[in-house]
């Protein structure tokens, strides 16, 4: 009864504020008012409900707060799904199957967003190892992805090298500039990290947007040849199919790099410095290298995607390369879940897949993704499949 009473008080005050907008309507070219009672009605009913359901996932929230406290850590049954070879080989062979059959059941315009949702998983990946792992606030991740762009558009433009040979050159560009931006950073944490990272990532867009001599400025670089195939030309159609398989085996090799480095004593050496900075040192770990490392090898996939977008698209400017995509992939990584392979592929499929097809309620697209993100946060915290934490068990055996 209390909960009732709670939730009929949410659902007045509710009304009471959205009165004004959503009952009185005045018709300037009749000089009438109009009086919508059945939208109070509506405003009414979604608020009473929604309240139970708000204060329903309020108490699941501070259940899974109390017991991590306590040491008990939770998991869900997706997590066990995945960690679980009986139940997620079929599952997996189902998604291969289905991926492989994907640019030939659908039209070519599915494929070229199913393209740049798979982009988005190799950058979530590759911005995971120095987010998800290492913990090093990154905002200006964008930057490398710009860096393997214009490095097969500038090396193909003066020098005509194809795709395939700039496809290395691109992530070994990028990887330098990791360790660039690594080296000044390497005693900064926390807040000023974001600020020097978010702050690099905006002066390789404006050298993008300045240097004309260099990169054609805001006009950027077009007809940028897509990945060739044995020499034969590919028509748009075809070209964007190999495009999309050329994707799904980068996909496969990205998820296979990072789960084993993140598996490695390197991986290991990441996750101490996200936990604690000083204890890792103490432990003999050396601090520059391991964060140099981080920066590199999260780059190179940048580069890579770089490459690859720039050949999709054929054409690039600096525009493609703002502060909104750095905050895009990291929140890809951050919804999906620090550290979480399987979870930063299903944020980046969510966060690129549904705005487009929910250009049905364009007025309306923007405002429930912001909501969705909020209840994530405030509810998920730890992402939609975060990554179950390891535990050394010992047991001391009688003789």
């Amino acid at each position: 009864m209390r909960k009732i009473i709670k939730s009929l008080q949410v659902s007045f005050w509710f009304m009471f504020l959205t009165f004004p907008i959503m009952v009185i309507r005045v018709d300037t070219i009749e000089k009438t008012v109009q009086w919508r009672w059945l939208n109070l009605l509506y405003v009414g009913l979604a608020s009473f409900f929604l309240s139970f359901i708000w204060r329903f996932l309020i108490k699941k929230k501070e259940e899974g707060s109390k017991k991590e406290e306590s040491g008990e850590q939770t998991i869900t049954i997706v997590q066990k799904i995945i960690s679980t070879p009986k139940y997620n080989r079929p599952i997996y062979s189902f998604i291969f199957l289905f991926m492989l059959a994907f640019p030939w059941i659908v039209s070519t315009y599915q494929t070229n967003i199913m393209i740049s949702a798979l982009i988005y998983v190799m950058l979530g990946l590759g911005l995971n190892i120095v987010v998800g792992i290492a913990g090093l606030l990154d905002l200006g991740y964008v930057a490398f992805y710009a860096v393997g762009a214009y490095a097969y558009a500038l090396l193909n433009y003066h020098y005509h090298l194809g795709f395939w040979t700039v496809l290395p050159i691109g992530g070994l560009l990028a990887a330098i500039f990791g360790i660039l931006l690594g080296i000044p950073v390497l005693r900064l944490r926390g807040d000023y990290l974001a600020i020097v990272t978010l702050g690099f990532g905006e002066i390789i867009r404006l050298i993008l947007e300045n240097w004309n001599e260099f990169s054609f400025g805001p006009s950027g670089i077009a007809n940028i040849p897509r990945p060739g195939f044995f020499g034969m030309k590919l028509g748009v159609e075809e070209a964007t199919i190999y495009i999309y398989y050329l994707m799904i085996l980068m996909t496969i090799i990205t998820i296979f790099v990072v789960n084993r480095l993140q598996n490695s004593r390197l991986g290991r050496a990441w996750l101490a410095l996200r936990e604690d900075e000083v204890a890792c040192e103490a432990m003999g770990i050396d601090r520059m290298k391991t964060k140099l490392a981080a920066f590199a090898l999260g780059a190179t996939w940048a580069g890579f995607a770089g490459v690859i977008f720039a050949a999709k698209t054929t054409f690039i400017n600096p525009a493609s390369f703002t502060f909104l995509e750095s905050a895009i992939i990291l929140s890809i990584v951050v919804l999906g879940g620090m550290g979480s392979i399987v979870g930063v592929i299903l944020a980046a499929f969510l966060m690129i897949l549904l705005p487009e097809y929910l250009r049905a309620f364009s007025e309306y697209r923007m405002l429930l993704f912001g909501a969705a993100m909020v209840l994530v946060m405030v509810f998920r915290p730890q992402g939609l499949i975060p990554s179950v934490r390891r535990k050394y068990v010992y047991e001391l055996k009688e003789r």
